[in-house]
């Protein structure tokens, strides 16, 4: 089991930058690759950065160039940096862990960007 706990959502103006945050439990967080998903109202839930537990990163197309995720194993965390950020970048941002069969969401923490 898993948990997953995100922080560092808010209100910021466009151009704007924001580091979310998730923090992890258990010791086997470090074999699970991770992911930030972001679902705005109205529309699905997608995903706007992963990084596997051997480091690897991969992006939406929408965020590439202008977000930087990254992952500390030793402190249980994964990061999202968001700069240059645009009003269409308005969601509530989940963090996600999946290992095999296995897959855990946080609760998720609203980021508006509104001038």
């Amino acid at each position: 089991q898993v948990q997953l706990v995100e922080s560092g959502g808010g209100l910021v103006q466009p151009g704007g930058s924001l580091r979310l945050s998730c923090a992890g439990s258990g010791t086997t967080f470090r074999i699970f690759d991770m992911g930030w998903y972001r679902q705005a109202p109205g529309k699905q839930r997608e995903m706007v950065a992963a990084i596997t537990a051997g480091g690897n990163a991969n992006y939406a197309d929408s965020v590439k160039g202008r977000f930087t995720i990254s992952r500390d194993n030793a402190k249980n965390q994964v990061y999202l940096q968001m700069n240059s950020l645009k009003p269409e970048d308005t969601a509530v941002y989940y963090c996600n862990a999946v290992r095999r069969s296995l897959e855990f969401w946080g609760q998720g923490t609203q980021v508006t960007v509104s001038s």
